[in-house]
């Protein structure tokens, strides 16, 4: 008799814990409308500095492995910028020097 007693104590008050809504319910709905609310609009100007660009580079070591890589307009820009930096100091790293005496 006990053991029923109990078990219909805790089952009522599980059931008033979930049935009563939380203290603060209002405020987090306010909180998600407003985030809903401010998601940035969809870039679609392919030219736009933030619209991002994915393209598909191979893996080294495999023929049929490619791996995707995304960035922004801006970050492609950057990364062919030191790209070329890199490749013409190599170059020029390796361009041979005119030394007098080496006739």
């Amino acid at each position: 008799m006990k053991i029923l007693v109990r078990t219909l104590a805790i089952a009522s008050f599980s059931a008033l814990a979930i049935s009563t809504p939380p203290a603060f319910a209002g405020e987090t709905a306010t909180v998600e409308d407003a985030a809903k609310k401010e998601k940035p609009k969809k870039i679609t100007d392919r030219k736009h500095p933030e619209y991002v660009r994915c393209r598909s580079e191979p893996i080294m070591g495999t023929l049929a492995r490619k791996r995707r890589v995304c960035m922004t307009n801006r970050e492609w820009a950057a990364y062919n910028r030191e790209g070329s930096k890199r490749s013409r100091e190599f170059v020029d790293d390796n361009q041979p020097t005119f030394a007098p005496g080496n006739n």
